[in-house]
């Protein structure tokens, strides 16, 4: 299922939202100006949880976990990653402010990626992506509107329908393939999930479900509320 759309406007405009799909795009057309470097250096800029393990308090390797937020694989990588932020992810900025949105976004992106290097911890293969940071996005949005509508593209062996579904059906089964893949790949190497860090997908999740409440999501704000840092 690919959502497409999702019906629950927002009150505001999403500013931080935009400037954080800006910062995504931005940076991955900063990867294709590597050139024929890329790989080498976007390995020395990226998170990598064997490295990290061997230093996790030097500064670099702390620095390393919010770049590779804004790192991206491939277009498709990047596509992806930018529809379900674009849709799920001004409602939650929309809930609990723009400065306390920020912080929800970094905060989950980096106990997604601590998750994934928790979970492999002797991978030397990079762990790049804001999928961990839109993953707890999803697990806010699952929590502050379960019943809302969205509009998702359903393949069907070579069919292809769109449906209405509500939020807690579409996220809630895509996390269900997260936490099933992750569940049955515990203990094999890291390509065995096929080069996706599907630890960071669930740890993410988890933390954006905990977090939106911690920070005030569960009550909808005044308009003076909204607006104070």
């Amino acid at each position: 299922m690919l959502p497409l759309s999702d019906h629950n406007p927002s009150r505001t405009v999403p500013v931080v939202n935009y400037l954080l799909i800006a910062a995504n795009v931005l940076m991955f057309f900063w990867e294709l100006s590597l050139g024929p470097n890329i790989e080498r250096d976007l390995f020395l800029v990226s998170f990598v949880p064997a490295r990290f393990w061997a230093a996790p308090l030097y500064p670099p390797n702390l620095i390393r976990i919010l770049i590779s937020m804004f790192l991206h694989g491939g277009w498709l990588h990047l596509g992806g990653n930018m529809l379900y932020l674009w849709i799920f992810g001004d409602n939650i900025e929309d809930r609990l402010g723009h400065l306390k949105y920020v912080i929800f976004y970094l905060l989950c992106g980096s106990i997604a990626t601590l998750s994934h290097a928790l979970m492999l911890p002797d991978s030397r293969l990079p762990s790049i992506g804001a999928s961990g940071a839109i993953a707890g996005v999803l697990g806010a949005y699952i929590v502050l509107f379960p019943r809302a509508r969205v509009t998702t593209l359903i393949p069907i062996f070579v069919f292809i329908t769109i449906r209405e579904l509500p939020a807690i059906l579409v996220l809630g089964l895509w996390f269900v393939l997260q936490f099933f893949v992750g569940v049955t790949s515990i203990g094999a190497s890291p390509e065995a999930t096929g080069g996706v860090a599907v630890f960071a997908h669930i740890g993410g999740f988890i933390a954006g479900m905990i977090l939106v409440l911690l920070m005030g999501g569960g009550r909808r704000q005044t308009y003076q509320e909204y607006w104070r840092p």
